[in-house]
């Protein structure tokens, strides 16, 4: 149990109306998107950097576990607390705090909605291209831990690419700021390209400079479907021949269109015999957007595209995306439960990877349908079994490590963008040498001694001392 005093404490720290401890709190507040709850002892609310920083440093002295929450949609258990203890949500730091149109920057606190924050840059003809598929429910420093990408990340790249400096208290108590807002900066070890995907284990980001650029003036939207999953891939080696970079290229498979169609009761959202789909966009200034439209549609026609669709109208342009839309609640048509990876490799070997995942569809006898960003060759694979199939829910997991293994001899990553969590921390070695492992634990340790920040996720790690700790129930 916590600490007699422990609780009070808090309740000084953040107010009492702002620490909950009943049970549909913690329910609530003790899981994320992956839906493996783990019940907090208590939930704290802090409304300032101060508050954050006295109550990592009265976890850190009495031992106690912190974890910290977002928005709560990742799909790793990043935000999960494993062992108890305390949750701090971040939801009171949800403002704006500057719009810097001379620097094209933005200053924000973290539990920004992402979709928010660019609807505001955006008024004043300002981007940020950085766009997860959860923009309209994850937050900026849930974005920054997990170094979100989402389908612009070819053209644009990812989080990290975007961040400039830092707010942050470590678990220790301390606060510190990393960057500045200058473009250049390279005063001392980058601290802030850190803490970008370190998954919130090393420290509470309270504040963040984001880079912005002009907002793209113009964009055209093209959906081209193809006969096979190969004839889709290689359009984008086509467009990469043809040295043309789309800020997006979406794939979709023909596992996922037909759960699609069982989904919307029979309404298909792409020809009949459909087993490829891209949906591709160009941005930029109106005459090279033009032009590069011309160019992936003759990409595509290399390739064998059966159909091709260029969206006229704002109205067109969201009926070619729906089908990308709907892909989460459809896939539930499939089976009650979803393995669902976020493996990524070089483009190149992208047909390699779609020949692996064949592979381990046949052998395991497994339905495993497949989306992504094709531009970047990060694919989302998506293993469908019945739960309560012992032996499917077997086969699953033997495949999972296959894949994993096998994205590796690729020359790619276990993650592209979900993160390592708790989910995949067992693979970690696949990856990771022994080596970089070890110096790994030692920069946490670096930065927090005793443990006590978001233990058990990345590498298993165990706390000096975790006494609000209560095992996988949370009781």
């Amino acid at each position: 149990m916590l600490p007699a005093t422990f609780v009070t404490d808090i309740e000084q720290i953040v107010g009492a109306a702002f620490v909950k401890r009943d049970e549909a709190a913690r329910t609530a507040y003790g899981q994320d998107g992956l839906k493996q709850p783990h019940l907090p002892e208590i939930v704290a609310l802090p409304g300032s950097t101060s508050e954050v920083a006295a109550t990592a440093e009265t976890c850190h002295a009495q031992r106690v576990p912190l974890y910290v929450r977002g928005g709560g949609t990742g799909y790793s258990g990043g935000a999960v607390p494993l062992l108890g203890g305390v949750l701090m949500s971040m939801e009171r730091f949800n403002r704006i705090l500057e719009i810097d149109e001379q620097n094209l920057l933005v200053v924000t606190e973290p539990n920004v909605i992402t979709g928010r924050l660019q609807a505001e840059v955006e008024k004043v003809g300002l981007f940020y291209p950085p766009d997860p598929a959860s923009l309209d429910e994850s937050v900026i420093g849930g974005n920054i831990a997990e170094c979100a990408g989402g389908p612009r990340a070819f053209k644009y790249g990812t989080t990290k690419r975007y961040v400039l400096g830092l707010e942050a208290v470590l678990p220790t108590g301390e606060i510190i700021r990393t960057g500045s807002k200058a473009v250049k900066n390279v005063v001392g070890y980058d601290l802030t390209q850190l803490l970008v995907g370190s998954e919130g284990t090393l420290a509470i980001i309270t504040q963040a400079v984001l880079r912005l650029i002009p907002k793209p003036p113009s964009h055209a939207t093209i959906r081209a479907t193809f006969d096979s999953i190969d004839a889709a891939v290689e359009a984008v080696n086509e467009l990469i021949r043809a040295r043309v970079v789309p800020a997006t290229i979406e794939l979709v498979d023909g596992e996922c269109l037909a759960a699609v169609t069982r989904y919307l009761g029979g309404a298909a959202l792409a020809p009949a015999g459909t087993s490829g789909l891209l949906i591709l966009e160009v941005d930029g200034m109106a005459h090279a957007v033009e032009e590069e439209a011309h160019l992936v549609e003759a990409a595509c026609h290399a390739a064998g595209a059966t159909e091709l669709l260029r969206a006229a109208t704002e109205e067109e342009r969201q009926e070619l995306w729906r089908v990308r839309r709907e892909l989460s609640p459809a896939l539930k048509t499939i089976a009650s439960m979803k393995i669902n990876q976020d493996v990524v490799v070089p483009r190149g070997r992208v047909p390699d990877l779609f020949q692996l995942i064949g592979q381990l569809r046949r052998e395991f006898n497994l339905t495993i349908p497949c989306f992504g960003h094709a531009g970047d060759g990060n694919i989302h694979v998506n293993i469908m079994v019945d739960g309560s199939d012992v032996d499917a829910v077997d086969r699953a997991h033997r495949a999972q490590r296959r894949l994993f293994e096998g994205v590796v001899a690729l020359e790619g990553s276990i993650s592209g963008e979900h993160g390592i969590g708790f989910t995949k921390a067992p693979f970690l070695s696949i990856e990771l040498s022994p080596e970089v492992i070890a110096l790994s634990r030692r920069i946490k340790h670096a930065f927090d001694p005793h443990g006590i920040l978001n233990p058990g996720k990345i590498f298993p790690s165990t706390p000096d001392a975790v006494v609000g700790a209560t095992g996988p129930s949370g009781r």
